[in-house]
């Protein structure tokens, strides 16, 4: 007979072996940070501005810090026993893989250690406020689910996720390869800052008795599962509606059309949420509002590209 743990782990489709430190990356999160530098970057090259080596510092360095939040958040939610056998949605080294946590601890640093280095090159390539941004987004990260006050446990979370993901990084990424920034950048970060915002709106919906249990804050929690998913709704027609708006104002290529084609997976994640109200069952809802992200913005930075290769104009 198998035991409670084996049960979740197999319906998890959770291995051992290299698939136990994978897992704790939340790989199907880390779009959340290669979308922004992809978008920022290609807004840059149609301003005539690439330097392939900042690109790839940036995309590591971004990934990296993402990554390290996420072992950070694995780490501070079994420590204030939010996580156990049972959990979903959670890297699980921890509580079923038995990995130690001070070792998650002490790997989140190492990585937050060599994303400083990477800043250090990004910083001599451009300018050295960016080490300031850096840390400030670094600091942020730990205090997701570290400190005395986790930001995870407020109603902030989405917001401060999907700016400084979103915005700040799209902002850098443009900044760093062309030594200025400009308000149609910032402008054009609003609809994948509010997608990554809504990657954790997505995890927070899922999580929301479990999250009340332990003393959380989350919009979630405050709105309720039938609300949060209307504001889940509503936050990608928002985006959706922007984009539109963009297009015809000419702030993006009439190319960014394409990104609408990502709606389906959008329609899919809240008819997921809508239909489904146990952990498990709202897992490809998440997983869903995460690829509505990487579909989207994949497309945007794909449009702009076009835009490159085959100037158009309305």
């Amino acid at each position: 007979m198998e035991n409670k743990t084996e049960k979740t782990a197999n319906h998890l489709n959770e291995r051992p072996g290299f698939h136990v430190w994978w897992r704790l990356l939340r790989p199907h999160t880390l779009t959340a940070s290669f979308i922004p530098v992809f978008v920022g970057t290609m807004l840059a090259i149609l301003d005539n501005s690439f330097r392939p080596l900042l690109f790839i510092a940036m995309l590591i360095a971004a990934m990296i810090i993402q990554a390290a939040t996420n072992m950070f958040n694995e780490y501070y939610d079994y420590v204030r026993g939010l996580d156990n056998e049972n959990s979903v949605g959670i890297g699980g080294t921890i509580v079923r893989d038995g990995v130690k946590p001070n070792v998650i601890k002490k790997l989140a640093f190492i990585l937050y250690g060599i994303a400083a280095l990477l800043g250090i090159y990004i910083c001599f390539a451009s300018n050295w406020w960016i080490a300031v941004i850096g840390l400030v987004c670094m600091l942020i990260g730990y205090l997701y689910t570290g400190g005395p006050i986790p930001i995870a446990y407020t109603p902030f979370g989405e917001l401060f996720s999907g700016f400084l993901m979103g915005t700040v990084i799209i902002a850098i990424s443009y900044y760093i390869q062309t030594l200025t920034i400009t308000w149609q950048v910032l402008v054009i970060s609003i609809p994948i800052a509010i997608f990554i915002g809504c990657i954790l709106l997505a995890n927070n919906i899922r999580d929301l008795d479990g999250d009340k249990e332990n003393g959380r804050k989350t919009i979630a929690i405050l709105l309720g599962h039938n609300k949060a998913i209307i504001l889940l709704s509503s936050l990608m027609l928002t985006s959706y509606a922007l984009t539109a708006a963009f297009i015809i104002g000419g702030l993006l290529p009439i190319y960014s059309i394409i990104s609408l084609l990502s709606i389906p997976k959008a329609r899919e994640a809240v008819r997921t949420f809508q239909e489904n109200t146990t952990n498990v069952g709202m897992i490809p809802a998440m997983i869903a509002t995460a690829k509505t992200n990487t579909f989207y913005g994949g497309l945007i930075g794909i449009s702009l590209l076009l835009q490159i290769l085959f100037p158009l104009t309305l």
